[in-house]
């Protein structure tokens, strides 16, 4: 697929089927997150895969919601801000590298017939319960992954002139 009908096709599924995803299509979209670009190409975050069946309880604690657990996997990733590069004003780029690689997962999974949605509004504490996180590593973000049983709908979204300045 192009690339600019790439990110006009990917959209917030809410709604999947329960066919299983082939590893070797799994495969691809983790590939998707190893080629991201992070700060100082640092790599510094971790990917947890999660077969769905196996942890709906739990991991509705994390995002209740019942499409959430809906697809056969959910991807989290965490960041780890000891390991990563530091602006000089002090801001550490943990959560800016770890939302570039999902957003290469996401946008590799839209590639290969999958659906995603990003979910931001977790709780963090059931999340580190439930991963067993060290205080090393901080939760960015989720996606269910899986085969969309829904249709996108008609995205709303503010003109560029909004959104864009332009200084010569």
């Amino acid at each position: 697929m192009e690339f600019q009908e790439l990110i006009k096709q990917r959209y917030s599924v809410r709604s999947y089927k329960p066919n299983e995803v082939p590893s070797t299509i799994m495969d691809q979209v983790l590939e998707a997150a190893r080629l991201a670009p992070t700060a100082a190409n640092r790599q510094s975050f971790k990917i947890f895969v999660i077969k769905t069946a196996s942890f709906k309880e739990e991991l509705k604690k994390i995002y209740p919601r019942e499409w959430f657990v809906q697809a056969p996997y959910i991807i989290g990733i965490c960041g780890i801000p000891e390991r990563n590069w530091i602006r000089r004003d002090g801001k550490n780029y943990a959560d800016v590298d770890s939302a570039i690689v999902m957003d290469h997962m996401i946008l590799s999974a839209t590639d290969l017939g999958l659906g995603t949605c990003w979910i931001g509004a977790f709780d963090p504490d059931a999340a580190r319960n439930f991963l067993n996180l060290s205080q090393d590593l901080e939760p960015i973000a989720f996606t269910p992954i899986g085969y969309p049983a829904d249709e996108s709908g008609i995205k709303n979204r503010k003109p560029i002139a909004e959104l864009v300045c332009y200084i010569t």
